[in-house]
């Protein structure tokens, strides 16, 4: 099988050096941090994207893969895996900043956060639906104030997340769709009421790396250690009937630097462990050695979307040639990190979508329809979810 990701000779996440040469910019500011997205992509399974945050000025190249209960390679994490990554880092920063407000001393602390999504149903009859589950997340803190002040503490931290605007309530994504370079009506996907914009064709080709080693911004481990959970194993995701769950887990850590360390475990379908590095930017603290949690959550939602495209294309045996997107998240600041004191609020994501293909208009409109119906993270938005909490203390602690 072809390699792509490998074949290019670039590292597979870097920092762009001359983001202002490939042509993608932020969208206006709407909350506080906006976010643009550029992904295509490259085998039925391989993505790369470019991420830009309006609030950073940040650019960054990151990559997916999936693994082998997708027939992928598992050069590069699969796309859920960014959503966890992105969503427990912010959690990190809300519950520091909030602790910091309420004179809370933290002596130390780990995150330990599982997302559930669900699939069911048939791709080939239009049934096939992805949901998405409550978030269970566990904070491991030691420090003298009690468990009840903690807990309250963790669960204002997770309204105070900017992705709280997602999460919480129903939050239907908009779109725009091309076919061919031709921009063509929606079918059930709901329309996004502006134009398309341009295609980012070449756009990923323009992407320099900052100069640095980057082969620790994200590194793959060992398998995930096998649970009776896992039971999506090769080549199970491409079956047209599905009736599954799926389970990410990933462990957030602070390095003595301020960087913090989440490592993600991808319980089913059963896949690799995956270690990242986040950190946000200067205007939170940071110095934006890795990327900030908003853009690893674009990502997330992104690369999922992409994900869906290809797999639907793949089942129904139909010609997809090339496939990319432009999408913008708009989030607003963190409740505590940046001061707002309120919860987190966000926008309706907005995905301009580009496929090249000989198949017809109606087949384009299917596979929108079809790629947003079984999107984990588009699932994610449109669903009602709260997260659960649970307070422990280190092992060992008093």
């Amino acid at each position: 099988m072809s390699n792509p990701l490998i074949e290019s000779g670039k590292p597979l996440f870097f920092k762009v050096a001359n983001p202002e040469e490939t042509g993608l910019t932020p969208p206006a500011d709407r909350k506080g941090q906006p976010v643009r997205l550029a992904v295509r992509s490259l085998s039925v399974m391989q993505k790369e994207a470019l991420v830009v945050s309006g609030l950073t000025g940040a650019m960054w190249r990151l990559s997916s893969d999936e693994g082998a209960y997708l027939d992928g390679l598992d050069e590069a994490p699969c796309p859920l895996s960014f959503l966890t990554t992105g969503m427990v880092s912010a959690y990190m920063n809300e519950i520091l900043a909030l602790a910091k407000t309420r004179g809370i001393a933290i002596d130390d602390i780990r995150l330990i956060q599982d997302n559930y999504y669900s699939m069911k149903g048939s791709a080939l009859k239009g049934t096939m639906t992805g949901g998405a589950r409550d978030v269970e997340l566990e904070a491991e803190i030691a420090s003298p104030a009690d468990t009840e002040t903690l807990r309250a503490l963790v669960y204002d931290a997770v309204a105070a997340s900017p992705l709280n605007g997602l999460m919480r309530g129903v939050c239907d994504s908009l779109f725009t769709l091309s076919h061919n370079g031709a921009e063509i009506a929606t079918g059930n996907a709901r329309r996004l009421a502006a134009n398309a914009l341009i295609d980012p064709g070449d756009t990923f080709d323009k992407a320099t790396p900052a100069d640095g080693d980057w082969s620790g911004l994200i590194r793959r481990g060992a398998m995930t250690p096998k649970t009776q959970e896992s039971v999506t194993l090769a080549g199970d995701s491409l079956r047209d009937e599905q009736d599954r769950i799926l389970h990410v887990r990933g462990i957030c850590t602070l390095r003595p630097d301020g960087v913090k360390e989440i490592e993600q475990h991808l319980y089913n379908p059963h896949g690799s462990i995956f270690r990242y590095l986040s950190e946000e930017g200067p205007e939170a603290g940071g110095q934006g050695r890795a990327p900030d949690a908003a853009s690893y959550i674009s990502a997330g939602i992104g690369f999922c979307f992409m994900t869906q495209f290809g797999r639907y294309a793949k089942i129904a045996k139909r010609e997809l040639d090339d496939y990319r997107i432009v999408q913008d998240t708009h989030f607003s600041l963190g409740g505590a990190s940046g001061g707002t004191g309120r919860p987190g609020e966000a926008d309706p994501v907005e995905t301009h979508v580009y496929l090249d293909t000989r198949e017809n208009d109606d087949f384009c409109r299917t596979a929108l329809d079809m790629s947003e119906q079984t999107c984990f993270l588009h699932a994610f938005c449109r669903t009602d979810l709260k997260a659960r909490v649970k307070i422990t203390k280190p092992a060992g602690a008093a």
